[in-house]
């Protein structure tokens, strides 16, 4: 089993899940988060003052898979988050050891 996790920009949230949902991925954890990559966030414009942003919003999504489906799942997510734009994110495969279904008791794969 593998567990991705994929920061990508918030806008391409729906995009990225219904890549997902075409693969058959069941289950994925949405979280809100900030930081910044190399361009160490942006400056901006309101109201005629500029300000510095030194975290960009951006989302972080955790999907676990077997290991025979993860290069799939990294290809849909980055065709569908890519804009072409610095700062369009990562995507970090991690082996997974085990997983366990809270409710049924199931372990492994059948927990997934």
């Amino acid at each position: 089993m593998k567990y991705i996790i994929a920061i990508i920009k918030p806008f391409k949230l729906e995009e990225v899940r219904d890549a997902l949902g075409a693969l058959g991925v069941q289950g994925i954890t949405v979280t809100e988060v900030r930081g910044h990559g190399r361009q160490r966030g942006h400056t901006e414009f309101y109201r005629g003052a500029e300000y510095a942003v030194s975290f960009v919003p951006k989302v972080k999504i955790e999907i676990a898979v077997e290991a025979s489906q993860a290069a799939k799942v990294v290809e849909a997510i980055s065709a569908a988050a890519k804009t072409g734009q610095i700062g369009d994110g990562k995507v970090f495969v991690l082996p997974l050891d085990e997983a366990y279904r809270v409710r049924t008791g199931e372990q492994g794969v059948a927990a997934l």
